[in-house]
């Protein structure tokens, strides 16, 4: 697996400012010193959420002998640190690109490799929740935090609009997108209806 320097530096740029963005948001507030106290919970959930949904496209792609790597979206970078400013969270921060010969199945695995990522991690952040020992920070804990988070990328990139991840799995096998898209959705659905602090 290799990665070019502009990779690099996109995939910390996006990193970066997701996890600024969701600080700004998750704190509710603008005290700057609350922001920054909540900014390495959010680059372990958030950023580890993003980074390794990413990284997924970008392994399958690989796999079926595609030339794939990482753009960062500087524009939508800057949204979704304004957007959290404004109270809300809307983050596109870039895709993986890739470029070879594929078949309309290998391309929906692709796309499928992020969201069903994101449903995987909330296996151990789920476990933290429950191991009793799941550290507290700015009136969540990170284990929370990470299911959250994790659960609402999935959803969110099943949506099948646009450049998100749901509209490539749809075109290419609806079964498969209503297995991934509806629990995710419903995760979304109670947790922010069910649980307070979201």
């Amino acid at each position: 697996m290799r990665f070019s320097g502009r990779e690099l530096v996109d995939l910390a740029a996006a990193w970066v400012a997701l996890g600024a963005a969701f600080s700004i948001f998750f704190v509710r507030g603008l005290a700057v010193g609350d922001v920054v106290a909540f900014l390495p919970a959010s680059l372990a959930t958030v950023g580890v959420a993003f980074l390794l949904h990413e990284l997924a496209h970008k392994v399958v792609a690989v796999r079926f002998g595609q030339v794939a790597e990482f753009r960062a979206d500087y524009g939508m970078l800057f949204v979704a640190v304004m957007s959290a400013l404004a109270g809300f969270i809307f983050a596109a921060p870039g895709a993986v690109h890739h470029r070879g010969r594929i078949t309309p199945r290998e391309n929906g695995i692709i796309s499928l490799a992020g969201p069903v990522t994101n449903l995987l991690l909330m296996v151990p952040f789920g476990a933290l929740v429950v191991s009793g020992v799941d550290p507290a920070v700015g009136g969540y804990t990170v284990g929370t935090l990470g299911v959250g988070v994790n659960g609402f990328l999935a959803a969110f990139n099943m949506i099948p609009y646009g450049p998100l991840d749901g509209k490539t799995v749809l075109r290419w096998n609806k079964a498969v997108y209503l297995a991934v898209f509806l629990p995710s959705a419903a995760f979304v659905v109670w947790l922010f209806l069910g649980t307070p602090g979201f």
